[in-house]
């Protein structure tokens, strides 16, 4: 089973090629949408981030405007919350994982937002990253509701750039060139890596 991470930064277009790959028919692990769950109500990671983090559940479910409140200016804050989070997302991941493997699913992706900057591309046999032109990045993240210039900014500080992702990829996937230009790159990526022997899975293999 080749296990393919995709990653992109912030306003990138990486959830539209998750998209296209679930529509190809390749299973697509969500490491963003597993977090909505945890914190959801009664999710996994409720009770544990409550007790890190004061006032912040309200009926069941994290408060996640109160919760951003708290970590986006505070460093340590921030590695509290991702030391209780990113140890459960990894156990569903690799559940997934097992899942699709006992499936004989020839290909999976790792949807992962930070996955150069978690290490979690040691993790798979290669890695996809969506790219757009900086000014196209920009008018995406803006139009998004909430966002403000010094949000955007602190989101990148904290992502490994564009281009360096750019360079430590094996694939790229341009988003910024029609809807059609990214379906036949995710098309070709399928092609090449279903060719490749996969070495991640079952885990030292």
């Amino acid at each position: 089973m080749f296990i393919l991470g995709l990653t992109g930064s912030i306003g990138m277009g990486k959830t539209t090629a998750a998209t296209i790959f679930r529509r190809l028919n390749v299973p697509v692990y969500d490491a963003d949408e597993v977090v909505h769950e945890l914190l959801g109500r009664n999710g996994a990671g409720v009770d544990l981030v409550g007790e890190a983090f004061e006032g912040i559940v309200s009926s069941g479910c994290v408060d996640r405007q109160a919760l951003a409140e708290q970590v986006f200016d505070d460093v340590n804050a921030l590695s509290v919350l991702e030391a209780i989070v990113h140890p459960i997302v990894r156990s569903r991941q690799i559940m997934f994982l097992r899942m699709s493997a006992k499936l004989r699913r020839p290909l999976v992706v790792l949807d992962v937002p930070l996955l150069f900057e978690t290490g979690g591309d040691n993790n798979c046999d290669a890695v996809a990253v969506v790219s757009a032109p900086q000014f196209l990045q920009r008018i995406r993240v803006m139009a998004r509701p909430g966002m403000t210039e010094e949000k955007f900014q602190t989101i990148q500080r904290r992502q490994i750039q564009d281009q360096e992702k750019r360079r430590r990829a094996d694939f790229i996937i341009p988003s910024g060139l029609g809807k059609r230009r990214s379906l036949q790159s995710v098309q070709e990526i399928i092609r090449v890596v279903l060719s490749i022997p996969a070495t991640h899975w079952p885990p030292g293999s």
